[in-house]
């Protein structure tokens, strides 16, 4: 039987786009899979605690002032006095603030996925400087000033593991659940002693928050001059918010990192009063460092990056089975080229399925190996010969192992996608040099 090359072509082609509904079927699975590990996740958080952001201390002054203001009396057109009261706050933000945190990680599993948690031991300390009066200079005699208490904000209090005290000074005493402040959110207080308003006065701060949250810890720089420091058991971190560690260390036992801001480059103290004043917080929420624990080998961002090259993969094991098919003088049935799409199309099931259990490279090498010896083995009476299966076999072997390094090396993927595809085409183009394509309208079948 002979058949045209050019319906050889189209027939292959269809096959392809065929192929691509199991591969899409495949695609949403993994989808599918990868949003319940997510919704473990939050569910984990929801019963426990969520990742953290600590805003905080600051130094809150309640105050009542006397208002004065002159009215006309309509019918005597007579001018008299009327007083009022206002209430309001004054807000101190740390002349400088000094955070020292420990995290040390968790996994807590939930059937087979697993949420990431961490425990951080903070050691905060800092302090205030209380100018005279609380630097008012007019009507001074018109404020009556209430009792000061310092507030900070932790977006999820659930994740506080120990009873909060803080030293002020030289007393010690025990916050209160609450922030008491809005733009803070959720967090502690507690009330401290009123400072010698005759003189300027310095308020000396130290607490230990061991906080517990999930993924990401970020922190506000608070203070004119603010310093922190962080160690954690986690070899895989990715720096957040507006500004970098400027010393990080990072190798197989953790990592370590400083940051380290000033009043000049942080521009906090304008942003948290813009904050209090139009309750616009955008840019006083923006402003933070931190770290979030991110995990590299997340078998279902893996298999997705895999999945991507299905197409080429698919192309490419096609391209190598029409030139044998061509080369050979055999002729190769339609069938035979779906039932070797299927087992490729397969490949990715395997892959989601095994890297749930046993970590991805082990799954990618079980998976690969699993199809390399299926089609390997079909090929070869395809073929008609357990050589030309070998070789089959081990040019499909040298795809996969390249597919396994695009999915490693994320910054050269592109790269290495590029060079593969300009080789690929230069072997076909040097096995073909001599391929007289005008005499071969037909395939001759082998007998």
């Amino acid at each position: 039987m002979k058949r045209p090359l050019l319906f050889k072509f189209i027939t292959i082609g269809l096959l392809m786009l065929t192929l691509m509904i199991p591969i899409s079927m495949i695609n949403g699975l993994i989808d599918e899979r990868k949003a319940s590990q997510q919704q473990v996740i939050e569910d984990i958080a929801r019963s426990s605690s969520c990742s953290q952001k600590m805003v905080g201390p600051v130094l809150v002054v309640p105050y009542t002032k006397k208002i004065k203001e002159w009215k006309v009396d309509s019918d005597t057109k007579l001018r008299y006095q009327v007083d009022s009261l206002f209430n309001g706050q004054l807000y101190f933000l740390p002349s400088a603030f000094a955070v020292d945190g420990k995290l040390k990680t968790e996994r807590r599993a939930r059937g087979i996925y697993e949420a990431r948690l961490y425990h951080a031991d903070n050691n905060i300390s800092g302090h205030f400087e209380v100018p005279v009066n609380y630097g008012v200079v007019v009507n001074l005699p018109d404020y009556e000033f209430g009792v000061p208490y310092i507030s900070m904000g932790i977006k999820d209090i659930r994740g506080i593991e120990n009873g909060l005290k803080i030293q002020v000074n030289n007393d010690l005493v025990d916050m209160q659940p609450g922030s008491k402040l809005k733009i803070l959110g959720e967090g502690v207080h507690v009330q401290v002693k009123r400072p010698d308003l005759s003189q300027k006065s310095i308020l000396h701060f130290k607490l230990n928050l061991v906080l517990q949250g999930t993924e990401a810890l970020g922190i506000v720089p608070i203070g004119r001059d603010s310093q922190v420091d962080l160690a954690s058991d986690w070899p895989h971190p990715s720096f957040i918010g507006d500004y970098l560690p400027a010393k990080r260390e990072i190798d197989a036992t953790g990592f370590t990192a400083s940051w380290r801001t000033s009043y000049f480059s942080s521009n906090l103290e304008e942003s948290f009063n813009q904050c209090v004043i139009t309750e616009n917080c955008d840019a006083f929420n923006n402003r933070y460092f931190g770290v979030s624990l991110i995990d590299p080998v997340d078998q279902y961002v893996k298999s997705d990056r895999a999945i991507k090259y299905a197409l080429l993969f698919i192309t490419l094991t096609f391209a190598g089975f029409f030139l044998f098919e061509v080369l050979k003088r055999l002729a190769v049935h339609p069938v035979q080229y779906g039932l070797v799409g299927l087992a490729l199309a397969f490949f990715y099931l395997l892959l989601i399925s095994l890297s749930e259990h046993i970590a991805f490279g082990i799954a990618y090498l079980l998976s690969s190996c699993a199809c390399i010896l299926l089609i390997g083995f079909y090929v070869s009476y395809v073929l008609h010969s357990m050589i030309r299966g070998a070789i089959f076999s081990g040019l499909l072997a040298s795809l996969y192992g390249l597919l396994y390094g695009l999915l490693r090396a994320e910054d050269y993927a592109l790269l290495m996608g590029s060079l593969l595809l300009f080789g690929l085409l230069g072997v076909v183009m040097v096995l073909t040099r001599k391929l007289d394509w005008y005499t071969i309208s037909r395939i001759e079948k082998s007998a």
